[in-house]
């Protein structure tokens, strides 16, 4: 079993003299899954465990959780992943502090979830109705009951008439027993909005807002790699002779194994290091936006308030599009370096957009976002006018946002490694 799970897991190539701390971040969740798998486990908790793997090691871990008889909770945000392996989701309601449970995969899971707003919705509208017809009822018992006092009030009684005197008792008393019968409904209007059986309105989870301007005219060709080989070492180059074009308004994903170069080639063309051959050409007015895989960009001993200020002419704008992107209270206030890698994520995203780039260089930018956010990255991608090229292994998100997509193959000992379009 252990050959089969290296091999598997592609750890059966790596040196095994290498250190630990020199392993990509894909070889190094490799290698914990590993370490679990071997254990042979009748309970997995997986935290993340998509994170860093490529399609390929995410259908292998998919088959694997298949075919293993053991129990597994997992923790992911892959709505691919999370269709393929899954027989139940626990969803974890942060308004509530609670946890309801959905049979069934990712899929099964939203139409259930979607169901229950639904029912929910309908049974407070029902609600709502029930209690305005209540209010409405007390408030006509009340001014009857207040009418029928004014009646009786205005009786006047002349000296030994005890004809009116008599009858000024009876619509007193029948104020009284009005004012009870009002009182009354009052009590049951209020039990009824106490009660367990209320229903609660349902709540709109706030989530990521991202929204990108529009932005000026480019040239057709926003970039062109010509013979392009990139890499650390000349004789021993990662991608070689790439002929490749990005046209305005593509989006274009860049996957295929980890470790072959994606990333290199994203940091070639933002010109952080240099071609080994050939050149890559910037379209006219291209303005790049890069944001990396392992947050680098941002500056640790800053505060997000520090890296967004520049873009904005007071701190409370830039504290309200902070906002926007869940950086709210003291966190914009906090060094990054105490910020989670899901809040850095975002205000990386917030930098962007607040940039105005027309080019988005985008490394692995979904990997530490929950699956709201996802969804509203997606939506926001989706109405961004300028070009993106993005290096992504969600299938959920090649799917539903790649219009082009560059497929890195090869390599190894005996072949180069090649870029190939295959949409």
């Amino acid at each position: 079993r252990s050959a089969e799970i290296v091999a598997g897991l592609r750890l059966d190539g790596i040196d095994q003299n290498l250190l630990v701390g020199r392993l990509s971040g894909g070889q190094k969740t490799r290698l914990s899954l590993a370490l679990v798998l071997l254990g042979d486990p009748q309970l997995l908790l997986l935290d993340e465990p998509t994170n860093h793997l490529d399609i390929a090691m995410l259908e292998w871990l998919e088959a694997w959780l298949s075919a293993c008889p053991c129990a597994a909770l997992i923790i992911s945000h892959d709505r691919t992943f999370l269709d393929h392996a899954v027989t139940g989701i626990l969803e974890m309601d942060p308004n509530q502090h609670s946890v309801r449970a959905y049979t069934g995969n990712f899929s099964a899971y939203l139409a259930q979830r979607q169901a229950k707003i639904e029912q929910q919705w309908s049974a407070y509208r029902d609600q709502q109705a029930e209690i305005r017809h209540m209010q409405q009822d007390v408030a006509r018992v009340k001014a009857q009951a207040a009418y029928t006092e004014r009646q009786a009030s205005s009786i006047r009684i002349g000296g030994g008439d005890f004809k009116i005197k008599g009858y000024k008792s009876y619509q007193q008393g029948i104020a009284k027993k009005v004012a009870k019968k009002a009182k009354a409904r009052e009590k049951k209007l209020e039990r009824y909005q106490e009660s367990d059986e209320r229903v609660e309105k349902p709540r709109s989870t706030w989530h990521m807002r991202m929204e990108f301007n529009r932005l000026e005219h480019v040239s057709r060709s926003v970039i062109h790699l010509e013979n392009l080989s990139i890499g650390y070492a000349p004789a021993k180059p990662l991608l070689q002779e790439l002929t490749l074009d990005v046209q305005a308004n593509q989006r274009v994903v860049i996957t295929g194994p980890n470790g072959s170069g994606k990333t290199t080639l994203l940091r070639t063309i933002a010109g952080h290091i240099p071609p080994l051959a050939g050149e890559v050409r910037l379209g006219a007015n291209v303005r790049l936006g890069y944001m990396t895989q392992d947050q680098s960009g941002l500056d640790l001993q800053k505060t997000a308030l520090e890296t967004m200020i520049d873009y904005f002419p007071s701190q409370t704008e830039a504290r309200n599009f902070l906002a926007f992107y869940l950086l709210t209270g003291d966190e914009p206030l906090k060094p990054n370096s105490l910020l989670s890698f899901g809040q850095r994520t975002r205000l990386a995203l917030a930098r962007l957009v607040a940039e105005g780039s027309n080019c988005l260089l985008l490394d692995e930018p979904i990997n530490h976002l929950d699956i709201p956010s996802r969804a509203q990255f997606e939506r926001a991608l989706s109405q961004f006018n300028g070009a993106v090229l993005a290096v992504v292994h969600d299938r959920y998100f090649i799917e539903r946002f790649a219009n082009r997509v560059w497929l890195v193959e090869g390599g190894g000992e005996a072949e180069s490694t090649r870029v190939r379009q295959i949409i």
